[in-house]
């Protein structure tokens, strides 16, 4: 029997959909509204792949650029490092104020260079630790881009996690929207009990929710994303490469290996134990005095005080009776003791860095491919079986509202495992400090 539903039960349902989102209705725009809108800059639209935002990122990371400055602060030290002594002149006057002398007649002036020679090779032992402390300085600015770099990998898919949930949320609110709507026109003609209706409304709900949710976290890691890629608010990043699966079997050994030999904080802290080994050796130079010469010339007056046009040499040596630089070689070796232990500990890191990534990749990977077994599809498939059976009376609203319930979860629980999947194969390659092909 077709008859065309009464133009007040439209409107109630119109209504009742309009309260649920919490809707306005939306008169014409003002002239001054219209122009404010017409002001209103478009934001600027960037497409980013993974790949493209780590360029980006290398180029224009704000922490990246002040650990580069950390190389330029390393090379000046090396500059210092191979400088010599600058030399030393000094003047000196003698006069006489006796019997009709003054400066002019009795007066001599003696200028003097003197020059400081360093012994015992200290000017070498000198250049070789700031040249560890530069290479070490490379070694902890590829760190931080290793470091860096997993932090923008994080950050790009959790936009993508966000993405995949505001999705799943929004086909969730779409499909009981419509249940809603059929239902309504059902309860006002006696069909279902009000308690029904109700249970759905709060369902959409429920739905609604997790989409403001889900936008919410969005917002929040694009806005950690264009931090780290230095770009401003008023960008719009649009992300390209998709959160999904991709088969990944890692050889652990090899990986274990190679974490060891190129990892560059290991590398920095066997650079750190180099440098410490030679800041030694310069402090067991500095027990060796160094030798400061000097040279000079006396200018008199033409009647003395003594013999006119004297030229002077001068040799100048401390004598180490009681400063042999005992403190400074005892803070030396205590150094490179604390640099064997921080090098030590950071192996022993490093080992269980790679051997944890490593295990939560296994077990992660287990799960993703447990859902895609089949687990999903029968989520979809039962709650789809039920809904239909709903709509024929075959199922309860509490049969539909499990069904929805179960399939809801279940999606979400796998879009949380792809990611904490893509997430732990980050984290295997920030162990190892190098990416993991597929």
């Amino acid at each position: 029997m077709n008859k065309k539903l009464p133009i007040h039960l439209l409107m109630v349902g119109a209504a009742v959909l309009a309260g649920l989102w919490g809707a306005e209705f939306a008169w014409p725009a003002t002239a001054v509204e219209k122009a404010s809108m017409a002001q209103k800059p478009s934001p600027i639209a960037m497409r980013l792949s993974q790949d493209e935002a780590i360029a980006l990122f290398l180029r224009q990371n704000f922490d990246l650029l002040i650990t580069k400055f950390g190389i330029d602060h390393a090379k000046g030290q090396q500059i210092t490092a191979r400088l010599f002594p600058n030399p030393v002149l000094s003047v000196s006057t003698l006069s006489a104020y006796t019997q009709g002398c003054n400066a002019n007649k009795c007066g001599a002036v003696f200028p003097q260079i003197q020059q400081l020679f360093e012994m015992a090779g200290k000017r070498g032992y000198r250049m070789e630790s700031a040249g560890f402390g530069a290479r070490s300085a490379e070694a902890s600015f590829e760190d931080a881009i290793r470091q860096l770099t997993f932090t923008v990998k994080d950050a790009y898919y959790r936009v993508q996690l966000a993405q995949r949930r505001l999705a799943l949320a929004e086909e969730n609110r779409d499909r009981f929207s419509r249940i809603l709507e059929v239902n309504t026109i059902r309860f006002k003609k006696g069909y279902i009990a009000e308690v029904d209706l109700i249970r759905i409304r709060l369902q959409v709900v429920d739905f609604q929710s997790q989409i403001i949710q889900a936008i919410q976290d969005g917002n929040q890691a694009r806005a950690d994303l264009r931090v780290l890629l230095g770009l401003s608010p008023s960008v719009e990043v649009l992300l390209t490469t998709e959160l999904d699966y991709h088969l990944v079997e890692p050889d652990i050994v090899a990986l274990r290996r190679l974490a060891l030999d190129t990892r560059p904080d290991i590398r920095m802290k066997r650079l750190t134990q180099s440098q410490r080994m030679a800041d030694l050796r310069l402090a067991k130079a500095y027990r060796i005095p160094d030798i400061t010469a000097g040279a000079g010339i006396s200018l008199q007056g033409p009647q003395g005080p003594d013999n006119q046009q004297q030229v002077g040499l001068s040799l100048g040596v401390p004598l180490p009776l009681f400063n042999r630089n005992q403190g400074g070689i005892a803070q030396a070796e205590v150094s490179i003791q604390v640099a064997e232990t921080d090098l030590q500990k950071a192996v022993v890191q490093v080992e269980n860095d790679v051997e944890i990534a490593y295990r939560n990749l296994l077990e992660s990977r287990r799960l993703v491919e447990t859902y895609r077994g089949g687990v999903l599809e029968d989520a979809r498939l039962t709650l789809t079986i039920v809904e239909k059976a709903y709509e024929r009376g075959g199922a309860t609203i509490i049969d539909l509202l499990d069904a929805a319930r179960t399939s809801r979860t279940i999606q979400q629980n796998y879009i949380e495992t792809l990611f904490n999947y893509q997430r732990n194969l980050f984290l295997l390659e920030n162990a190892v400090g190098r990416e993991i092909s597929s």
